[in-house]
């Protein structure tokens, strides 16, 4: 819709892997509720909003706080390592509980003659973070030397 300058692929992105996180880990998985990478992700999602929404706002607005931009491109360096941590934390407590009670899982034989293994599902989730974690957090980290020196080399001249 063009409003806030996001890929909509990236957004959706993040938006089912954080529905698929709570719901299919977390809401399924009571034994993994009061574990402390539960809220480790949970803080860093909810900082990483704020900070976010913010952004959004005040650029709309046409006014944009130094401190927010700043806050946009550089906490990250610390939330989003923090968030992934507690995501995968998350996932790697819940494995024994989904292996024990089968949940999600499709054994053979059955009428549509398909099999679905929701414990290895969750391995390859987990997996998939090796590649994908460092493409997003460079990308960030050159977004912020793009963003950042072009602030500082703007007020230079004011």
């Amino acid at each position: 819709m063009g409003i806030v300058p996001s890929s909509v692929v990236l957004t959706s992105f993040q938006v089912m892997s954080r529905v698929f996180l709570i719901w299919a880990v977390t809401h399924s998985v009571k034994e993994v509720q009061s574990e402390d990478s539960v809220l480790l992700f949970v803080i860093a999602w909810t900082i990483t909003e704020i900070i976010r929404y913010s952004f959004y706002t005040f650029s709309l607005l046409n006014h944009l706080p130094y401190l927010i931009k700043w806050a946009r491109y550089t906490l990250f360096i610390v939330l989003y390592p923090m968030g992934v941590s507690g995501e995968l934390l998350t996932i790697y407590a819940a494995l024994p509980f989904v292996r024990q009670a089968g949940l999600y899982s499709i054994s053979l034989p059955n009428k549509y003659n398909f099999s679905f293994d929701y414990h290895a599902f969750l391995i390859l989730i987990m997996i998939s973070y090796i590649p994908i974690f460092p493409q997003l957090y460079f990308h960030m980290i050159h977004q912020r030397r793009k963003i950042l020196s072009h602030t500082e080399e703007h007020k230079k001249f004011e």
